[in-house]
């Protein structure tokens, strides 16, 4: 048994992926945004499950203080926004895991539990989509200029409006 804590700001998912995780026997405790993530964390959990993108803020800023203030917690990025960047860059501040959702309890309660990389493990069976180079490509830049919408428009020669509705479309799945 885990405790975990939750930091998920879409209180549907947040409630069902709870209930999942208690039915397999952990305790979960859930924070909607930065400030109740920071005031739970303080309870030390054994786990931390972490959204990319709370109701506008960034997941990756909280990531080091959530570590600071529990340094033994094996903490997981769950997004619906994965990228290869977001990805590279969390684990690089820390996390554990990185998943995109959807994911099942059984998937996140098997990244949690990984603690090395599995050199095994299948390659993708065919390449990267267009669209889904795009979308990485853009989320290169945009992490590069520290999530800067307008400094992403001027570095991708692109009207700032275009960046914006391209970062409001879900990424695209391969």
């Amino acid at each position: 048994m885990m405790d975990i804590l939750l930091v998920e700001d879409d209180a549907v998912f947040a409630a069902m992926l709870a209930r999942s995780l208690q039915r397999r026997g952990h305790a979960v405790r859930h924070a909607a945004n930065v400030a109740a993530a920071l005031q739970e964390v303080a309870s030390a959990p054994q786990a931390i499950i972490l959204d990319l993108n709370l109701d506008g803020d960034s997941g990756l800023r909280l990531l080091p203080q959530l570590l600071a203030a529990a340094p033994q917690a094996r903490l997981l990025v769950l997004t619906g926004y994965a990228s290869i960047a977001t990805a590279v860059e969390a684990v690089k501040l820390g996390a554990v895991n990185y998943l995109a959702k959807p994911a099942g309890a059984d998937e996140i309660l098997a990244a949690l539990g990984t603690v090395a990389a599995d050199p095994e493990r299948a390659l993708p069976a065919a390449p990267m989509s267009l669209k889904r180079v795009s979308w990485e490509h853009l989320q290169r830049v945009l992490a590069e200029h520290d999530g800067n919408v307008s400094a992403t428009a001027r570095a991708l020669n692109m009207h700032r409006r275009s960046v914006q509705r391209m970062l409001a479309k879900r990424p695209v799945r391969d």
